[in-house]
Order: structure tokens, then sequence, then C-alpha cells
């Protein structure tokens, strides 16, 4: 699109894009056309998942600075016609980290749609590097959700499960129903999920949950805390059998709310995960394309400011959008 600036005596380009603007408040804006460094290349987004992250950073800013182009979880198109998802984690590449494979630990490493704009526009630049080349059956859909997909991924092999684990997983939000997923498709002998939200247990239970509750109800070899309070690091730590392990990756709220003795008596173990290695992320793009992913819905980019302020205001539905500029 193209903005005559009468002041300035020249032609803008400039395109839609949903900003955080300031604290609890995203909105549509035209903003200027990315630019592109050598290393860069242009991506039209195709489509843009909201990720509960984002809703937490909008509320609380601190991590995320207004103003701001969010969008980490996205794929488009590049100039050139290749349909393409995007790995918004950026590292140095050389330090200790990323010379032993896990450079989504990179001490240097930045976010797109945290440190730079995202995909929650109708095109953006990214380093060449971070672009993988999409099958060309796959649909939009499931192109939007490989990066939470390789979120999964890797919190399954932060946790090292044991072939026949029993699973809990808590919060069945986009990565806890894909937790749900992958521990069915993984061999789980039990996997059972737990939301306050009916709508989002009973998507639980259409994807293979044995049980799925308003609470984690059982014992466990290992539970997934994809929420985040205090009550729910609390609840997957007391849900353990002894030896069993509970992995966070909700970041909800900076509060631990365990029982530090109960860790240590029954030598259980706490792990964190965040993010995904480079091998996890293209991993992802092979799973996509073969998990139930009906449950998702997909939304203009113009009615992306409503569907985003209804979920960071306590909304549950939809369980997980994606926008499509």
């Amino acid at each position: 699109m193209l903005a005559h600036d009468t002041d300035a005596c020249y032609i803008r380009r400039v395109m839609k894009a949903l900003v955080f603007t300031a604290p609890s408040v995203v909105e549509l804006h035209d903003i200027d056309e990315p630019s592109v460094k050598t290393d860069e290349i242009i991506v039209e987004v195709a489509a843009a998942g909201i990720c509960g992250s984002e809703l937490h950073g909008v509320r609380t800013p601190g991590f995320r600075t207004p103003p701001l182009v969010m969008g980490h979880e996205f794929a488009g198109t590049t100039p050139d016609g290749r349909r393409v998802v995007v790995n918004p984690i950026l590292s140095c590449g050389h330090c200790d980290l990323c010379a032993r494979g896990r450079s989504q630990l990179c001490r240097e490493r930045a976010l797109i749609g945290v440190h730079r704009p995202g995909g929650f526009a109708e095109r953006v630049a990214v380093p060449v590097s971070s672009v993988h080349v999409l099958p060309e059956v796959m649909s939009w859909t499931a192109a939007g959700l490989i990066e939470p997909i390789a979120y999964a991924v890797h919190t399954w092999n932060v946790a090292q499960v044991p072939e026949g684990a029993r699973v809990g997983v808590i919060g069945c939000g986009t990565i806890g129903l894909l937790c749900v997923q992958l521990a069915r498709a993984r061999g789980a002998s039990a996997v059972v999920a737990a939301d306050v939200s009916q709508r989002r247990a009973a998507v639980a239970a259409r994807l293979g949950a044995d049980g799925a509750g308003p609470s984690l109800r059982g014992e466990f070899d290992v539970v997934f805390d994809a929420v985040g309070l205090p009550v729910t690091r609390a609840d997957a730590l007391a849900r353990l059998a002894p030896g069993g392990t509970a992995v966070g990756l909700g970041l909800a709220s900076a509060d631990p709310g365990f029982d530090a003795s109960d860790l240590v008596r029954a030598e259980k173990r706490l792990l964190g995960s965040f993010g995904y290695t480079a091998a996890e992320f293209a991993a992802a793009v092979t799973l996509a394309a073969e998990w139930d992913l009906s449950w998702v819905d997909t939304f203009p980019l113009t009615d992306g400011a409503r569907v985003f302020t209804d979920l960071m205001n306590g909304g549950t539905e939809p369980v997980k959008a994606l926008l499509t500029p």
C-alpha cells in the first residue's frame, strides 16, 4: 500500500500490522514496510499464531516493550514463491551453548516478535538462516503450528520420558494439547489432562487423553505444567510418583509455589523447558502434517485486536487463534 505524506513530500510504503502499543493494548495500524539487510529476506505472512506468552506479556510488559509487532509463530511465502516457516530463535552460532547444539539457550539469543518485529503483519523481514521450506501439500494451519509443536517436542526430550510412562498434562492450551498428542504418539501407557475450561478439556479427550477434567487426578511418572502458576507447579509435583519428573513450560507467574521438602524426600525432579533446538524445529516440520489440528481457528488480521484482547482478558475460546494477513 502507498501513503502520501504531504508534509515530507514523499510516498511511504505501508502495510497493516497488529501493534502492541501500551500495557493491555494491541491495535491495528498502518506501519512502514520492512527494510531488508543483506542477510535477510521478506516473508509475506500467511498464518501467525497468538501465543499465551504474548497475552501475558501485553498485560505485564517487561520482556516485550511497546511499540512492538509481536508474533513468533508464523509461516508464509518468500518473494521467489517458496512456502516457508520461520524459526524465531536467533542465536550467535559460536558460543559454547551453540556449539553443544543448545542454541535456544544462547546467551546472546534474540527472538523475532520480541526483540525485533514479528509475524503479526502482512510482511516481515527475517534472517535467511531462519527459514525452513515447507512441503507443498502442507496447509497453512499446520505450518502456523510448527513452532509450538517444536516446543512440545523439546519438552518431551527434556523430560526424558521413560517407555510406557504415565503422563499428566496441566493446561489444555496449545502447548498442553500438543503434549497430549505427543504423549499418545510416543506410547505413553496413560495420558490425563486438566484444564478449568470444559471445552479445552473436552478437546484434550478427543485428541487422545484417557481422562480430562478441571484438575489432575492420579499418579504420574511425568507431568507437564503448561500453565506456570504457583498452584499448577505445586500440583505438578504433588501428582508425581516418587522419582518422577515434572517439567515447567508455562510462564504465567515467577512464584514457584511448590513444596521443596517433598521434592527432596521423594527424589522428584523439576525441570524447566524453553524453546527448542534447530534439529527439533526441523523435526516439527514433519510432525505438523501428521497431527489433528481441527481445534485451531483462523481469523483475518483485521480481527486480530479483538481476538487478542478477548483472550488476554480471560477468554477461553478459541483454543488456538491463527491470524491470516
